[in-house]
């Protein structure tokens, strides 16, 4: 009686197995079909990026999310929006050192280096306002009130005009950077996603995310001169303007795509796949290679063969690994990581040969 009883159980734990198993399998498949660019991502085998490690610098501060980066070309220094610790931490390229560290700005998303002006404009989306830090001292000298969660920036110089996408405002601020003063409020109808300046128009072009379009701006007079569609749903976030080629490359969160966009034609050329909720892009002019950093910790790297993209690889950085920088003399590129054995750190890597 024992051992039919037995038999029973283990038949029965059996079959659950199985239930379970296929339950499993059930809502695997009910996810990749409601979300097929993610789907195509989980089953798509990734490896490492084609990138070695130069050195891991510990970072200060605690282990949470970083976000924007900027360089100054003048002072070699880089500066990293440590986000969840409301700082923004200065690191210099040459030494490999960390040279100071700017404090109270609240859920620092941009940054951005102004090296004419001897200035660091920060987006403080706690506090909604943006922090102007001298670039020599590394004081706060100026905080400027913007619209509702402040996050990328952009720099027109023949106007002297910083841009502030404000993206649950669905507004652009205008700063005027040299009295530092906000000047001007340009409703977008959308919220905002990343801002870049354009040296060819000498516009600034911001990313319209919930409209899918990209909106462009006259510094001379803060009015939006056009819309453009991207035919695409893809909710564009990260924004990076290639001047020499006259292309715009967006980072798409919605399906996991990096859409090459036409400067001159004003339309989208290309489309390729990256990681799972691409972010921040960086472009290294010197040897042409584009990094898009994703939220998933995949960073693809892309060769630029005159206006032709060509990926050269992708894999699995780090957890969160969603924020790249590079410099362009040295081809080294900078990663902040918010957690490596329970602490920040700067993994430099240069791009494998």
């Amino acid at each position: 009686m024992e051992s039919v009883t037995s038999q029973v159980i283990m038949r029965g734990a059996m079959h659950c197995r199985v239930a379970v198993a296929i339950f499993v399998m059930l809502l695997v498949g009910a996810w990749a079909a409601m979300n097929p660019a993610r789907g195509a991502e989980a089953r798509r085998e990734v490896g490492k990026p084609p990138l070695t490690v130069f050195a891991e610098v510990a970072l200060p501060g605690p282990a949470n999310r970083f976000d924007y980066q900027s360089r100054d070309p003048r002072t070699h220094r880089l500066y990293i929006a440590h986000l969840a610790a409301s700082s923004v931490v200065v690191f210099d390229i040459e030494t490999k050192k960390v040279v100071g560290e700017i404090q109270q700005v609240s859920q620092v998303h941009g940054v951005l280096a102004v090296p004419e002006l001897n200035k660091v404009y920060a987006s403080a989306t706690g506090s909604n306002e943006i922090v102007v830090i001298d670039g020599v001292t590394l004081k706060i000298v100026a905080r400027v009130p913007s619209g509702a969660y402040p996050d990328g920036l952009a720099y027109a110089p023949e106007a002297r005009k910083v841009y502030v996408s404000d993206q649950r405002g669905r507004t652009e601020t205008v700063i005027d950077a040299q009295t530092d003063k906000r000047i001007a409020t340009i409703a977008l109808e959308g919220e905002a996603g990343n801002s870049q300046y354009d040296s060819n128009t000498k516009h600034v072009f911001v990313n319209v995310q919930t409209r899918n379009e990209i909106a462009e701006i006259d510094p001379a007079t803060d009015k939006i001169v056009a819309r453009h569609p991207l035919a695409t749903q893809c909710r564009n976030h990260g924004l990076l303007i290639e001047p020499t080629q006259r292309l715009a490359f967006i980072a798409c969160e919605d399906n996991a795509k990096l859409l090459v966009f036409d400067m001159q034609a004003k339309k989208v050329i290309a489309s390729h796949a990256v990681g799972d909720d691409p972010d921040v892009l960086a472009f290294d002019s010197g040897i042409n290679r584009l990094y898009v950093a994703a939220e998933s910790g995949i960073v693809s790297v892309f060769r630029l063969d005159g206006r032709s993209l060509t990926k050269l690889g992708e894999g699995n950085l780090a957890s969160n690994a969603h924020t790249v920088a590079v410099d362009s003399e040295s081809h080294l590129v900078y990663f902040p990581l918010e957690s490596v054995n329970g602490r920040p750190m700067l993994r430099i890597m240069s791009p494998a040969q």
